[in-house]
């Protein structure tokens, strides 16, 4: 498995599908990336020789925000709308959706499981 920015990408995969197991890098990217390379994006990746690697590995450490850095970069992002209490920092604190969705009926990935409320009327008896 050849290593890539700290990560093992896949052997039998192609070379633009290998990349993209790297964080913060999607199918686009992957593919502009080994264009610029001069690698054939349909080529797999055991066949990248150590020279390509080489090339690959200083290309992303250059010009592109992944992995760690772009994790850290993100919760810093986070933490910094919270300390200013801005509405969306708010809704991160409190794990609700952030970008606007409704929560009277979805939102469960952001909520977790439902807690059991005695006594609260559903749905359809709130709207009348």
């Amino acid at each position: 498995m050849p290593r890539v920015q700290g990560v093992d990408i896949p052997n039998n995969k192609p070379a633009y599908v290998s990349l993209t197991y790297l964080y913060g890098i999607g199918q686009h990217t992957a593919i502009e990336i080994c264009r610029r390379l001069g690698v054939d994006p349909q080529m797999k990746a055991k066949d990248l020789n150590d020279d390509d690697i080489a090339q690959l590995n200083n290309l992303l450490d250059t010009e592109y925000v992944i992995e760690g850095q772009l994790r850290r970069q993100t919760q810093q992002h986070i933490a910094r709308l919270r300390e200013i209490q801005s509405y969306r920092g708010m809704r991160h604190r409190r794990g609700l959706p952030v970008r606007g969705q409704r929560t009277i009926t979805n939102a469960r990935t952001r909520k977790g499981v439902r807690k059991t409320v005695a006594g609260k009327k559903g749905v359809k008896d709130m709207k009348h």
